[in-house]
């Protein structure tokens, strides 16, 4: 290979950089400009009427979504710790764990830009970063099973949701896709109840699993799923409405496709696959439950996680400042 054709390293690193940032800043781009094609006609005052038409107590049920969703979102980061054998109070799990997903799911890139927070935050109770890899692992693998488990589960029993994103769409691909799902589950169930060997990467062990853990997996994963989706239907219109099944449905794609899409928040995308999937109710009901979805599951805890990560930079901070005198 000559010089011409060869990739300088400091060059490789900065397209590794750069390329989900930039796919992010696309997704974002070409979802905003099929949204703006779906709500065209469509005024702030139709919305803020769409927002005033949603009943008080429909509020709070959406805002007790966000809550079961976010305390489920807590036990990511202890089930890796238990799995580590490492013991940190559950209090800082807890602020750390939300924090994380809370800025994580507005920069996008979440494994990424939650590496980064967790590192800076477990690092000080004394895990080392091979440890800390291991734990965003976990966390990450978490969230990709229960949306598996959920999205399965779904396509087996209510196979015609997907029918709501393409009409050509057999029922019996759905349903023969979310018994796949089903299977790989399963198979990593089966595969901690025979307790196999570990997966040895240079120094770093993996250590698959205990099914006490994997079962803590399969509960707190779909909880937040389960939490996440309430928000949004019980902020939509009662008129139209497909049923809490239907909308977990349409969420758990609307959320995946804005997930994969590196989209900061998932925005544009996640709004313009769940209007696609609520076609046939009304625009302007859609657009004020998607406003109180992103209000309460991420514009209200990024505030939070901010205070939270200023208050740990102070006390850090005051931490490594010795006393005057």
């Amino acid at each position: 290979m000559n010089d011409s054709t060869r990739i300088h390293p400091a060059r490789g690193a900065a397209v590794k950089k750069y390329f989900w940032p930039a796919i992010g800043v696309v997704a974002v781009v070409l979802s905003l400009w099929l949204l703006y094609r779906e709500v065209r006609g469509i005024s702030l005052s139709d919305v803020y009427d769409g927002l005033a038409a949603i009943p008080p107590h429909r509020y709070a049920l959406s805002l007790l979504g966000a809550v079961v969703a976010y305390t489920a979102i807590a036990g990511y980061d202890h089930i890796a710790l238990v799995h580590l054998g490492r013991h940190v109070s559950l209090a800082f799990v807890s602020l750390c764990s939300f924090t994380t997903y809370a800025l994580s799911h507005n920069l996008g890139g979440s494994v990424l830009s939650g590496a980064v927070i967790r590192y800076r935050a477990y690092a000080t109770k004394g895990l080392s970063g091979p440890e800390i890899g291991i734990l965003v692992a976990v966390c990450w693998f978490t969230f990709v099973l229960a949306m598996t488990f959920v999205g399965g589960l779904l396509l087996v029993f209510l196979p015609d949701f997907a029918n709501r994103f393409s009409d050509s769409l057999p029922v019996s691909v759905s349903a023969a896709t979310g018994i796949a799902g089903l299977v790989f589950v399963a198979v990593y169930v089966f595969g901690s109840a025979l307790g196999l060997r570990p997966l040895s990467l240079g120094r770093v062990q993996l250590h698959y699993p205990r099914l006490s853990i994997v079962f803590a997996q399969l509960t707190v994963g779909p909880m937040e799923i389960l939490g996440a989706a309430a928000i949004l239907y019980f902020a939509l219109p009662s008129e139209g409405n497909p049923g809490y099944l239907m909308v977990l449905g349409i969420f758990v794609v609307a959320f995946a496709i804005a997930s994969i899409s590196h989209a900061p928040g998932g925005l544009g995308v996640f709004e313009y696959v769940a209007l696609a999937g609520l076609s046939d109710m009304n625009k302007v009901g859609v657009l004020a439950a998607l406003v109180v979805f992103r209000l309460f599951y991420l514009i209200i805890p990024l505030i939070v996680a901010i205070m939270v990560v200023i208050g740990f930079e102070r006390s850090q901070l005051n931490r490594a400042t010795p006393p005057v005198g």
